[in-house]
């Protein structure tokens, strides 16, 4: 009986309501068969294979397939290839309110060191044409599996609310063009305009089987910079021949460090970080040419257009102070891969809260702090005329291990790094409780 019980478990039975979830069990120990409960897809064997099978940006192929079928298999209207490999399946079930439920699908090129039994083994030929280990090191097999869930739920339970689910699986999340290309191929005029935009993002710093919310700014704008330092090269022992490109990049990165701290409000957050220098070739020799990569975060658009604008006046008046000739100017290349910050309705994040605490229970449910990470989820809340929008937190870390980390001070793997790996059963129970339980309470209007 108690193998019979952990496999229902592993087919996660989700009921809105506790006090019929705790019935079920009293049914279930009496051997009475709930078969228009249990799933019929096992979401664990779902979540290891997506967590086996990686793939990078803007090649989710199989991905975008795989989960294709099973929405369609499941009665949904599905069309793909919506902005490159995102698919959107529809259910429409009546009249009433649309809400968009939204998980991301690709992988990121790294090699996985969890030494789980099903750890990612998977290699990718990358856009510069090299074969790279991939790895889901930032939980998107688990958004994909818990939206595999509320689809199979809230089809299973029409009967329980009314309306229209629009489900997205967004590909290329991690390159910050899935969600650009969808809106650009006519997500929201091809499609029925969504009345709220959903989202969760699994956390690495919070107990599995609790979920974090937070009003207002919950991730960052997030800019990439190139900047080409150009010079004069010559001999290094001949400085004074030269226009030494590396000495005024010295100065510039000094300089930028002042952004933040001199010129920016300390009540606006923002960071500037330089990531990569590269510049010269040998000891003795000042190359022409030094180049810096920046990562750039902020929350509103007045902090990052004058952070922007900093930039490119320091990185000027740097090289008129050392009396480099105007065609020496260096340049400054705003990537086209900016991801704006994701700004969580209020409204909507209250009715959520409410909601989280009658499924989940008011301890399992608390308030975080916004970080500095970029989503581009906040692209769908965008869109005019706005969308509530709102992207919820859900823990991943194994009990056992987070209460470890809290009393010995250890640091936890963070979201992109080689060791990160969900406590996947409880951690896709409790995302679908939430995702469902919230869907419900949207579509019937707390």
């Amino acid at each position: 009986m108690y193998d019979t019980f952990r496999n229902l478990l592993k087919k996660h039975i989700f009921l809105s309501d506790m006090k019929l979830f705790k019935l079920s069990l009293i049914i279930l120990f009496s051997s009475v068969v709930l078969s228009d409960d249990v799933s019929d897809i096992n979401l664990f064997d779902l979540y290891k294979d997506l967590h086996q099978n990686p793939e990078l940006s803007y090649k989710e192929f199989k991905t975008s397939k795989k989960l294709s079928l099973i929405l369609q298999e499941l009665g949904y209207e599905v069309t793909n290839g919506v902005g490159g490999n995102g698919v959107v399946a529809l259910l429409k079930n009546g009249e009433g309110k649309t809400v968009m439920l939204r998980a991301d699908m690709d992988g990121l090129p790294v090699k996985e060191k969890t030494g789980a039994s099903y750890a990612s083994k998977t290699k990718t030929i990358n856009d510069d044409g090299q074969e790279v280990y991939t790895m889901h090191a930032c939980g998107h097999d688990i958004h994909m599996t818990v939206l595999i869930g509320a689809a199979q739920y809230l089809m299973k339970n029409k009967s329980n609310w009314k309306g229209t689910l629009m489900l997205i699986l967004e590909p290329a999340e991690e390159v910050s063009g899935g969600a650009r290309n969808m809106i650009e191929d006519g997500l929201f005029t091809r499609f029925p305009r969504p009345d709220y935009n959903l989202a969760l993002h699994v956390s690495s710093g919070m107990e599995a089987g609790k979920v974090g919310y937070l009003p207002g700014w919950a991730m960052a704008n997030v800019d990439s910079v190139d900047i080409t330092v150009k010079g004069l090269g010559g001999h290094g022992a001949y400085p004074h021949t030269t226009k030494d490109p590396i000495v005024l990049s010295a100065q510039i990165i000094s300089q930028l460090q002042t952004i933040v701290s001199r010129q920016i409000a300390p009540t606006d957050p923002a960071v500037v970080t330089v990531g990569s220098i590269h510049g010269g070739t040998k000891h003795n020799v000042i190359p022409n040419e030094v180049k810096l990569q920046l990562t750039l975060r902020s929350y509103t658009d007045e902090v990052r257009n004058s952070t922007i604008s900093s930039i490119k006046r320091i990185v000027r008046g740097a090289a008129i102070s050392a009396g480099f000739p105007e065609e020496l100017y260096p340049t400054v290349t705003i990537k086209d891969e900016y991801t704006p910050a994701v700004f969580n309705n209020p409204q909507l994040v209250e009715k959520l809260k409410i909601s989280f605490q009658k499924s989940l229970g008011k301890n399992n449910v608390k308030k975080v702090s916004p970080v500095m990470g970029g989503e581009d989820f906040g692209m769908f809340g965008r869109v005019e005329p706005i969308i509530p929008t709102a992207l919820f937190w859900l823990g991943s870390v194994n009990k056992n291990v987070y209460e470890k980390a809290l009393r010995d001070d250890i640091v936890l793997p963070s979201l992109h790094s080689d060791l990160f790996l969900p406590d996947a059963e409880p951690t896709i129970e409790t995302g679908v409780k939430a995702m469902t339980g919230a869907a419900l309470d949207l579509f019937n209007e707390l």
